[in-house]
C-alpha cells in the first residue's frame, strides 16, 4: 500500500506537472528558463548531499534541515534574476520569514549541529527504517534515494513556481498580492503558535518524566502522551494545515500577477497536501500505538480543520 502511494505521488509530479504547463500555461521565456536551470542544479546538488549524507551517518533527517532553508534560496534567486521585482522581493521576504521560523523550531530540537550532516534525526524515520517493508537494507536505499533525496527535494522546489512564473510579470502590486500577503502572515502566525504550545507541552512532558515519574503518573494533560492543548484541542495537526495554507497563498501571488487563476504553478502546493496526508497519517499510526487515548482523540478532532473541541 505504501509503495503504491509512494508511486502514485511520484507519477503526479512527473506526469501533472508537464501536463498543466503544456496544456494551461504560462510558457516560460528565456530568462525563466535559464533560472530554472539553476534553482534544478541546486536542487540536484541538495539531493545529492541528502542522499550521501544519508547513508554515511544513518541519519536522514538531512532533507529535513534543508526544507526550511531552500525555499528562501530559491525566491531570492527569482527576485534577483527579476531585477528585483516588488512582487518578487515581497514574496522572497514571506518566504525567508516563513523558513527562520521553522529552521528554529527545529533546531531548538537538536537538528542542528556544528557537523551538519550529524544532529538529532525525525524519531518517524527511525520508526519507518525499522518496518520489514524495508529490509533487507537495499531497499531503504532505494526509498532514500527516490523519495526522501530527490522526490522531496523537487517537491520543495515546486513550491517556490509561483515566483517563477511570476518573474515576467509587468502588472503593478493590487488587492490579489494584499489578499496573499495578509493570508501568509496569518498562516506563518497560526503554525508558530501551534509549534509553541507544542514545545511548551511536549518539554514539560519530557521534563516530568525525567524525574522518574511513568507516563500513567503525570499530573492532566500530560499524562495522555500527546498534546490537547490550544489549537491542537481543536485540531489534530494545526502545524500541517498551516503549512499547506501559506504555500497556497503564495500561489494567490501569482494569480495576482496576471498568470490566471489556474496555473501549473500550483502543483507544488496540491502536491504538499498528499505528502501531508500521508506524513500525519503515519505519524498518527505511531501515537496511536503509543498512547491509549489517542484513538478516541482522532474520532473526536478533526485532522487538519479547526473544530470541535476536544474534552481534556
Amino acid at each position: 500500500m505504501k509503495k503504491a502511494l509512494l508511486a502514485l505521488i511520484i507519477g503526479l509530479s512527473v506526469i501533472t506537472c508537464p501536463i498543466l504547463y503544456f496544456t494551461i500555461g504560462p510558457a516560460l521565456d528565456e530568462n525563466q528558463i535559464a533560472t530554472l536551470k539553476i534553482l534544478l542544479i541546486i536542487t540536484a546538488c541538495s539531493g545529492l548531499y541528502c542522499f550521501i549524507a544519508g547513508e554515511l551517518t544513518n541519519n536522514n533527517s538531512q532533507m529535513d534541515k534543508l526544507w526550511s532553508l531552500l525555499p528562501e534560496v530559491y525566491a531570492w534567486v527569482i527576485a534577483i534574476r527579476s531585477g528585483m521585482n516588488p512582487r518578487l522581493v515581497i514574496m522572497a521576504i514571506l518566504a525567508t520569514i516563513w523558513g527562520a521560523r521553522l529552521t528554529f523550531n527545529f533546531a531548538r530540537k537538536g537538528a542542528y549541529t556544528w557537523k551538519f550532516w550529524s544532529g538529532v534525526e525525525d524519531y518517524r524515520w527511525v520508526v519507518l527504517r525499522g518496518k520489514k517493508e524495508f529490509q533487507p537494507h537495499v531497499k531503504w536505499v532505494i526509498f532514500n534515494f527516490l523519495f526522501i533525496s530527490v522526490y522531496q527535494n523537487v517537491l520543495v522546489l515546486m513550491t517556490t513556481f509561483p515566483a517563477l512564473v511570476s518573474m515576467n510579470s509587468t502588472k503593478a502590486l493590487g488587492w490579489g498580492d494584499t489578499i496573499a500577503i495578509i493570508l501568509m502572515t496569518a498562516f506563518i502566525t497560526y503554525e508558530t503558535i501551534a509549534d509553541e504550545q507544542q514545545w511548551l507541552f511536549q518539554s514539560a512532558k519530557h521534563k516530568l518524566l525525567a524525574s522518574g515519574l511513568r507516563l500513567e503518573e503525570l499530573p492532566a494533560p500530560y499524562n495522555k502522551g500527546f498534546n490537547t492543548y490550544g489549537l491542537w484541542n481543536h485540531s489534530r495537526h494545526p502545524n500541517y494545515f498551516a503549512e499547506q495554507g501559506t504555500w497556497f497563498a503564495f500561489y494567490i501571488f501569482s494569480v495576482a500577477a496576471g498568470t490566471g487563476f489556474f496555473n501549473w504553478s500550483i502543483i507544488g502546493a496540491l502536491l504538499l497536501v498528499v505528502l501531508f496526508i500521508g506524513s500525519s497519517g503515519f505519524g498518527e499510526e505511531i501515537s496511536a500505538s503509543k498512547y491509549p487515548e489517542y484513538k478516541e482523540y482522532q474520532k473526536k478532532v478533526n485532522r487538519f480543520f479547526y473544530g470541535k473541541k476536544y474534552e481534556l
